[in-house]
Formats: structure tokens, sequence, C-alpha cells
């Protein structure tokens, strides 16, 4: 180092020390701007501007062409931790290719999503991994290993991993509080964060917009008491979009953002994504908060730390030593054959009775049909970048078995819309028409996105354009012109046949035909987008507030009748099925039923009609309810990226054995699910852990065209671990993949534990004849849950079995091993008094804020109130074994709200009551006392009336 050059720049130092001198020499003013999403550059010290953010969910996102892997979902369908390593190695190399090009492109990528699958209504259920934290966490981890990379100081990309914590509804998801039990939140939703964290793989977390437990994410105690405890590495904690100012704006948490920004700061928040690239609010809420004594520059300097660190880490300051500083490689050759091997791996056979592969067919006159609405489709959904490359399946057929086997119906309804003047809506000729694809130029906020207004609108004339209506679901329609072009409203409010696919942070392609009554076959055409109607002007067709036009739907061609010629004459049908990403199920918009849409329903049928021989193929974002029944074969995929239609083909030609497994389960109906607001997945038997019916395909379910037998499973207990080896064997002649599993279930536990819980698995590919020996050190740890009597994780002695097989529902090995652990003990109550949260059971009950700060505090749940309004809300808290010792003789409450409390012993009698006055607010806590008799060890029952918050009971005697 040179005497001009400061300790920041001296790639000798440590990096905490080089962050020490950097932090030195900025101004507070130049610090408190770095919280923003779009930190400035520093020009005096020669330190660049810097982004966080940028979305590599499975690809390069929103920045324009990249290579296009599968949907997350599918990734975790793979079961396979190498190869999404691999992709993830692949996504980074492209992000810094593509950066080297356009510094629009960030290093701080925000991928994965570990939100668990819990429930299959989540609208954003393509964008995690699986319902299982052991599952979710593996693949979490080999994918952000692929995009950290594996030099020991630098980092290819930074991942931050999304979105903290219990995030699983859109419905109501910035007001929307989570109810998670202790149990629930240490054995479920804080696993999946944990282990991808403690690998060292994770630069940080993105807090999600919901509230758990009353309390919004942006100001979790569970920054600090958890997350940060993982790990000493510096994680960078960033705020989702606007988040920061929901606090105020939409949840009222805090009656300023100076409040919300310094609260969300001291809990961990690092770098504030509010008002798109405007830092100016963000900056001046943190220097008023400074004003007002509500931060320090100390609390200031903690979260321009840890940005920092990441920036050292990627090597933005010693570009010299930057081993990834000259990646070019893009869209290469082991890209694209990588992104066909995920697609391929990711393709789960459900049903198979003998239709499949596709090897039988009787000589070269052998006809394919592929039919259905997605048969032709490569769909992308809000995180995918744009498509360099491109296969659908009926391409991917075309490709395999040829043209001129291959017979295709897409299904669509062909209408014609007639005006009350009795003339039709007409697409008019476009001249020098360009081809755009939205996106394709990049965007830093692809909701800003306008639709195009260089086309002529549509017109009305006495022939009118036949228009492919698709009823996606509910009623949402698309309307697509004979060029492939879907009508589209844009800013101007005029409808054009414009957009090469439905899409956009609000998708202005759809709408709704709703019947008008003034007319027998009269409906008003709504624009969902907008909510406004089609109306008809002198200047186009347009949507307006006013003036609806009343339009006759006139059926040309009905798509189940094209389906059933198609399938009549082939000599085996493939019907595609399955959603668009952006219609019905993303992004803001939860589902409301796993019911495969009736337009869906209707070609299924048809082509079953006509043909037995009739597989369903469905290419989804998530798990629909269908009835097997009548179908000789199944598949799903996720939507499969670029080579999606490639490696379906090659599946259902045979050339791929089909290796991948559910990482969720596909429930049987509607009726099998819990309320989507449920996060208590103990109490409401959620996901295979706990669920007690009979799914439709259990998680970890999937089928091979190859055979395999499982044997010779040893098990034994070492220091700290459990040893499990078994053997597969491939008893087929096909070459094939399978996907081992290894579960546990406490066989005498004390308390309720998983039906069955993974603990382990591994895809292994076996040649024919072929046998291979697999080994798993397993740690005591992995048996453990979490003892809300005492407030710690443990081992219960006792013995555990475990299960070995293809699937958590087809387990073709079992032994028991005994287990030395902690043995359970009462609640010592006399000693520490119950936190009201760490119950055993609950009815009714929602865990709520005891402060802004921290702790938990119960209340009977909004809803649960009958015909007594809200002061008759009702709960039942449950705790067992609380030992009152020789003689307890007086409870003690902590309390706020209004209501009354009622305890009993063993669901006896009412021992004691307590009548609660309401207190000034709800943070507002009072301690009441009253006699209370008890000895020995029972099960306490506590009642809860009306809004009451109970916080803390406490005994003595």
């Amino acid at each position: 180092m040179t005497a001009q050059t400061p300790p920041f720049r001296d790639s000798q130092l440590p990096f905490a020390k080089r962050i020490d001198d950097l932090l030195s020499r900025l101004t507070l003013e130049e610090r408190v701007a770095m919280l923003h999403q779009f930190g400035p550059a520093v020009e005096r010290l020669g330190v660049a501007a810097f982004r966080t953010g940028q979305e590599a969910l499975h690809g390069v996102a929103w920045m324009g062409p990249a290579t296009v892997f599968p949907q997350a979902v599918g990734l975790g369908a793979t079961w396979n931790d190498e190869l999404v390593r691999r992709v993830g190695e692949a996504v980074s190399t492209e992000t810094r290719a593509m950066r080297s090009r356009d510094d629009r492109v960030g290093l701080n990528v925000w991928a994965p999503t570990v939100n668990l699958l819990r429930h299959p209504l989540w609208g954003r259920n393509e964008e995690g991994y699986s319902e299982d934290p052991k599952l979710t966490s593996a693949i979490a981890t080999a994918y952000t290993r692929g995009l950290r990379g594996d030099h020991p100081a630098y980092w290819r990309t930074a991942p931050v991993l999304k979105h903290w914590l219990a995030h699983n509804n859109e419905t109501d998801r910035a007001t929307a509080s989570s109810s998670v039990r202790p149990r629930v939140l240490h054995e479920y939703d804080l696993r999946a964060f944990r282990a991808t964290v403690e690998a060292g793989t994770v630069a940080g977390v993105m807090p999600a917009y919901n509230l758990v437990n009353g309390r919004p994410n942006h100001v979790s105690p569970y920054l600090r008491e958890q997350l940060r405890t993982w790990t000493e590495q510096d994680l960078l904690v960033c705020s989702d979009a606007g988040a920061p100012s929901n606090l105020v704006d939409s949840e009222h948490y805090f009656d300023t953002h100076e409040e919300a920004t310094a609260a969300s700061l001291i809990s961990g928040v690092d770098s504030f994504t509010d008002h798109g690239t405007d830092s100016s609010q963000i900056v001046e809420r943190v220097q008023g908060a400074l004003d007002q004594g509500l931060l320090t520059e100390a609390d200031i300097d903690a979260a321009v730390r840890r940005q920092l660190a990441v920036r050292f880490r990627l090597g933005e300051f010693d570009p010299r030593l930057d081993p990834y500083a000259d990646t070019k490689d893009f869209d290469t050759p082991a890209h694209r054959s990588l992104a066909r091997e995920a697609a391929e791996q990711a393709i789960v056979l459900l049903k198979n009775d003998g239709l499949l592969p596709l090897t039988d067919l009787p000589g070269q006159d052998t006809r394919i049909a592929v039919v259905g609405l997605l048969a032709d489709e490569c769909k992308l959904d809000w995180y995918s970048g744009t498509l360099i490359h491109r296969s659908t399946p009926l391409e991917g057929l075309y490709e395999r078995f040829g043209a001129d086997r291959v017979d295709f119906a897409e299904g669509v309804d062909r209408v014609r819309l007639k005006t009350s003047a009795g003339t039709y809506l007409s697409v008019p000729a476009a001249d020098d028409m360009t081809d755009e694809v939205r996106g394709a130029e990049g965007a830093l906020d692809p909701a800003l996105l306008a639709g195009r207004t260089d086309l002529p609108p549509l017109t009305t004339d006495t022939t009118g354009t036949e228009l492919a209506l698709i009823d996606w679901g509910g009623g949402v329609l698309t309307l697509r012109a004979p060029d492939g072009r879907y009508l589209s409203v844009a800013d101007d409010g005029f409808v054009r046949a414009s957009a090469d696919q439905p899409g956009g942070w609000i998708v202005q392609e759809t709408f709704r035909l709703e019947p008008h009554t003034s007319h027998g076959n009269g409906h008003l055409l709504k624009h969902v987008g907008t909510g406004r109607y089609v109306s008809v002007t002198a200047d186009g067709v347009k949507v307006a507030s006013e003036n609806p036009e009343i339009l006759e739907p006139e059926i040309t061609e009905r798509g189940e009748d094209t389906v059933a010629r198609t399938a009549a004459a082939a000599d085996v049908v493939l019907v595609v099925a399955g959603n668009d990403p952006h219609i019905n199920g993303r992004e803001t918009e939860d589902r409301t039923t796993l019911a495969l849409p009736a337009h869906q329903r209707r070609l299924l049928e048809a082509a079953r009609a006509a043909n037995p021989r009739t597989a369903l193929v469905i290419v989804s974002s998530y798990p629909y309810a269908t009835d097997p029944a009548d179908l000789p074969a199944v598949l799903w995929t996720a939507h499969g990226g670029q080579a999606a239609g490639t490696a379906l083909a090659r599946v259902l030609a045979g050339d791929v054995s089909p290796a991948g497994r559910l990482p969720q389960t596909w429930y049987a109906s509607d009726a099998d699910l819990p309320d989507l607001l449920d996060y208590d997945v103990i109490g409401s038997r959620q996901t295979y852990l706990y669920f007690e019916g009979t799914p439709l395909f259990p998680f970890g379910h999937g089928l091979s065209y190859a055979t395999f037998e499982y044997g010779k499973l040893v098990a034994h207990v070492g220091e700290n671990r459990v040893h499990a080896t078994f053997t597969v064997t491939n008893t087929s002649v096909t070459p094939a993949d399978e996907v081992a599993q290894l579960y546990s279930r406490a066989v005498t536990p004390s308390v309720s534990r998983p039906r069955r819980e993974l603990l382990a698995h591994r895809r292994v590919h076996l040649l024919p004849g072929v046998s291979t020996e697999l080994t798993f050190e397993l740690p005591l740890s992995a048996f453990e849950f979490w003892d809300v009597a005492h407030g710690v994780r443990r081992v219960e002695p006792g013995p555990y079995e475990l299960l070995v097989g293809a699937s958590s529902e087809d387990i073709r090995l079992r032994t028991t091993v005994e287990l030395d652990g902690t043995p359970a003990t009462p609640r010592p109550i006399l000693e520490l008094g119950l936190n009201a949260a760490d119950f055993d059971e609950q009815r009714g009950a929602e865990i709520i804020d005891r402060t802004k700060l921290s702790g938990d505090a119960v209340t009977p749940a909004h809803g649960n109130h009958g015909n007594h309004g809200n002061h008759g809300k009702t709960a039942e808290l449950v705790y067992r074994g609380c030992d009152f010792g020789p003689a307890t003789t007086t409870v003690t409450v902590e309390v706020s709200g209004e209501g009354s409390l009622e305890l009993a012993l063993d669901g006896g009698p009412v021992i004691a009551r307590f009548d609660i006055p309401a207190t000034p607010g709800p943070y507002d806590y009072t301690t009441v006392v009253t006699p209370f008799g008890a000895a020995g060890v029972h099960d306490l029952h506590i009642g809860l009336r009306g809004p009451v918050r109970l916080a803390h009971v406490g005994f003595s005697g």
C-alpha cells in the first residue's frame, strides 16, 4: 500500500479493518444515503453506486434475455441437490456476464424463496421448493452454494433468502398476521432458513410483507434473536418493496414514518426498498428519526457495515483479485444442456398403467394427438427472464416423433362478439407491425412497463374477427387474435391485439363476460385490470366507466369438439392442461380451489370419451385435485423453462425415465385443506407431516419406467448421531434414477409429533441390475422437537422408527432405534410461570404481539364469536403437565384489553375467574391476582372471553 492508498483499498488487510476504515471516511449524510436500495456513488472516495436486489429465482429475471430454468417448485421436484447447485452456478455466471455489459444488473440476488409450501392455494406456490423444511433447506443450500461460488473470500453473487417469515398468503398479505405457535416456529418455519444460513452460502434475508404474531416482519425480534445468532457473518437484511411505508400506511403499526423507519433499522433492516429509485423519502425519514433521537449514528453504522461487508465479498474493491470479474459465459451450450437436464429431472410420473413410455406404438403410421390449452405454450412467470430459446410440448413432440405423426388441437373456443348495433368486434390489420416481447429490453421495475399504443385499436364491422377464447377458471378469460396477439388494454384505455402473452404486474389481457339482463344472450365484457367495461366509440373499442357495450358471443367452434375429433383419429392422446402463471394464482392473488378449470375439464373429458388411450400432462405452478381413475397415465411438471417441451417429449418417448418426486402433498379435494390463514400445521394437521386423510398423491411420490428393490437396512446409534445404510437395486432393464427417501417417526411421543418426517434423501442413477449402498449420518438434532414447557430443543428418549422408501407413503424398509435423550419433566410453573403462547393445544386462539418491540400474548381469534359480537369471542388454552408443587395458593395474570379468564384443572370445573376491566390500550398491561388452590401435576385449562390479551400467568404457594 502506498502512502496515498487508503486502508480500505488495501487487499492485504482483513475485510473488517477495511470496512472500519471506509466507514470512518464516510460522512453521516453519505452513510444515510446508502440505506436506500439505490445507494448513490461517493465520488470523492471513488466508491461506486450500489443497488441491492436482482431477481434470480430460476434464471436472471427482468433484465432481458437469459437462460430460463424450471420454476423453483420444479427444481424442488428434482430432489437433486447437486443439479440445483449447478443451476445456481449457471444463473450467477450469467448474472456476472450480463452485468459486464449492463450495469443495471445487480450482484445482490434476491433468491431463493424458502417459504414452505404449506398451503397449495398460495398464489406464489411456484416460488417455493417444498412443504417440507428439510427438503427446502437442502435445495436452497444447493442453489445458494451455486450462486455464491466456491472461492473462500470472494462471491460470484450474494444471495438473499425470501421471505422472512411464515408467509403463505397473498390475500391481505400486507396486513394479515400469521399466528405461529412456538413449536411451529422452531420445528417448521425457522428450519427452512436456518440450515441454509448456517451453511455460509447466504448474504442475507428479506422480511415478508405480513405480520407474525401481530408484529410486522420488518420489525421482527426474530431477526436479532434467531437469524443473527446462526452465523458470525454480517447478514444483509433487505426490505421488501414498499414494506417500510406499509408499516404506517396500511398496517398502521406506527404513527409516523420516522418511528417506523427507526424501528425497522434497530430491528435489523439494513436496506430500504421503497419509492423505486427515489431515495429522498427514506433519507428524509432516517434523518428525521436521527433528529428526534429515535436513532443514533451507531444504528446507521451497523446497517451500512453489513452492506459494505457484502460489497467487499463481491470483489467491488478488489477488481484485480475478484476471480469472477471477467466472467462472460452466457447462453452457452452447457447452460442450454443444463436447462434441458433440469426440466427432464423435474417431471413427475404420477400414474402409469402401461401407456407410457411411447415406445410400443405400432409402426410409423402411429398417430399421436397432443391437445389442450398448454400444448403449444412455453409459459413464463413474474420472476422469469426473457426466453432466448423456446420449446413447447408440441414442438418437442414434433422434434422427437416427426411432425407427420403428431396432430394438434388447442381446444380454444372460437367466438365472434356481436354488438348491439349488429356489427362485430374486429381486429384491424396493422401495417409494418413489429414483434415485441414484453420485457425484452430489461427493466429495473417491470411493473412500470406500459402496453403498446403503436397499434390500431379494435373497431367494428359487419364480419368481425374470430377470436380464440380461453376460460382460465373463475370466469377469467383471455381473447386472442388469429395472428396470436392477445387483446390488451394500454394506458390510453383502448383495446388492441398487442400482447405476445398475458403478463405484467397488473395483467391487462384478462376479461370477464358478465350476463346482461336486458338481452337474452347479451353480456358486458369487463376488463379485469381496470375494472371497466368495453365500449364502442367513434375512435375505436376501449374500456370506459360509462356506456358499456352489450355484446353477444357467437361461438363458431367449441374447443371440446375439435379435441374430440383429433383424439378419435389418434392412437394415443396427450392432454396438456395447467395454468398460466400470470392468471388465477400468482403474486398478489391466491387460488380459490384445487379444481382444474372447467374449460380444461371439458377438453379432458372430450379426449377421454373419444379415445381411452389418453394421458393427462399437467403443466402447472401448483397441485390440482383431478381424479385420475379413468386415465391410464398422468404426469406433472412445473413450467419447465426454455427446454420444457424437449424434456417432456424425451420422457414421454422413454429416452429418459422420469424420476421427479412431488415436493408437496396433492390433496384430493378442497375439503382436505385448512383455512389459508391457519398457520398451525400441528393443530390443523397440515402437510404430509400431520395430514391424516388420504391424499390424491403423497409427498415424495413419483413413478419410474424402471423398478427398484430396497434391502439390507442397518441402523445403529453412535455418538451424537444415527448411522443408517441400505441398498437400492435396479431390477429392470431400464437405466433410471431413483430417489431414495429416509423418514423417521417417534414411536411413543409425549406430544403430537409428525406421522413421519423426512431425514434425508438421495437421487441416484442406476444401470439395469446394478445395486448401490447408500449411507446416511444423521445428527441426533434431526430427532429433536421444541419443548414448549422449558423453551428448548430436546431429543425425547425412546424408540424411533426409521422408514425407507420411494415416497412418504411407499415405505419399503423399516427398523427401530432406541435413542437416549432428555426425559420429559413437568412444567416448572412455580419458578417460571407460563408464557401464554407456550400452550400445548388451543381452540379459537391467535398469538399477537405483547409489545411492539418483543414478546407474545394470546387472544381469542377474530371471527370466533358466534352471535355475541366482538366481546363474545372465546378461546381455550391447554398447558400439559404443570407442576403446582405441594400447595399453590394464588395465581397472577398479566393482561390487557377487556374480558374474562377462567382457569380449570384437567378439564374439571372452574376454580379461578378473572374479570378484566378495560385497560387504556392494547399494550397497557395490568396484573391481577386471585386465590387458586392446586397441588401436584395437572393439565391447566385457561378460557378467554372477549378482546382480552393474556401475556403471562404466574403461580405462588
